[in-house]
């Protein structure tokens, strides 16, 4: 993962909510039929209508995220679910301000 890849996640207002949400999905989102919301990730599907948009503008805005290494997907039945790799982001976030 470069740092082009990270300035571009975080370089868009819908991706940033993204972000935010999944920190917290209990406070966010409802429960779900499939997957638990922190252990499995939000479904696509719950994070397309929150941002009112279709689910192929999520899927590039969730591309974006998963190739800049802060969100991981995970397959279950015919959904794809998101979850934020905390890991990542601490890490994304030392070298930023060791950049500054």
């Amino acid at each position: 993962m470069q740092a082009v890849d990270i300035i571009k996640a975080l370089a868009n207002e819908r991706r940033l909510a993204i972000l935010h949400w999944l920190k917290d999905p209990r406070a966010h989102f409802p429960p779900q039929v499939d997957g638990d919301l922190v252990e499995d990730g939000v479904c696509a599907l719950l994070l397309a209508e929150k941002l009112g948009i279709t689910q192929a503008t999520l899927s590039e805005h969730m591309r974006v995220l998963v190739q800049a290494g802060m969100v991981s997907s995970k397959r279950i039945k015919q959904w794809i679910f998101y979850r934020r790799d905390e890991d990542r982001i601490r890490a994304v976030k030392a070298g930023l301000l060791d950049t500054l």
